[in-house]
């Protein structure tokens, strides 16, 4: 029973990690908007930055595998993810502060957090689909 349970989760795990994300994800957003529960400074200040590049490519992931490849094995390269770390990078710690400095500040923990979440990504998130055939249901035996 304990290997059919380790199976499972390593099957499902792409799956629950993205949920835990996009929900934490949507509820620091609810919570810096209307909410306003006092939360630890780190939460409020890197966490969000972390799971960006986590959703994002999984986004693009989705996108690429059931939209223009067709092919559910697909993983993104590492050039994508360096190259969305590095977009992000300078878009948000680079132009938009010296673009909107009144409203955006520059931070380079938010890009060492941008890091995090690619590394995240890339580990636990860009791996192809997992098939266990001890998951389907079985076919009842006749007797």
């Amino acid at each position: 029973m304990g290997s059919h349970r380790a199976g499972w989760l390593r099957h499902h795990a792409h799956s629950l990690l993205l949920t835990a994300f996009t929900l934490t994800y949507g509820l620091l957003y609810a919570n810096r908007h209307w909410l306003h529960w006092p939360l630890p400074a780190i939460i409020t200040s890197y966490l969000a930055d972390v799971l960006a590049l986590p959703l994002i490519l999984s986004g693009a992931l989705w996108l690429m595998r059931h939209v223009y490849f067709r092919q559910s094995g697909f993983t993104l390269p590492v050039a994508w993810v360096i190259s969305t770390w590095a977009v992000l990078s300078i878009w948000f710690e680079l132009l938009l502060p010296y673009l909107q400095p009144h409203t955006a500040t520059a931070d380079g923990f938010d890009v060492l957090a941008y890091a995090l979440g690619g590394l995240i990504f890339w580990r636990w998130l860009n791996s192809a689909p997992v098939y266990h055939y001890s998951l389907q249901k079985e076919k009842p035996r006749l007797n």
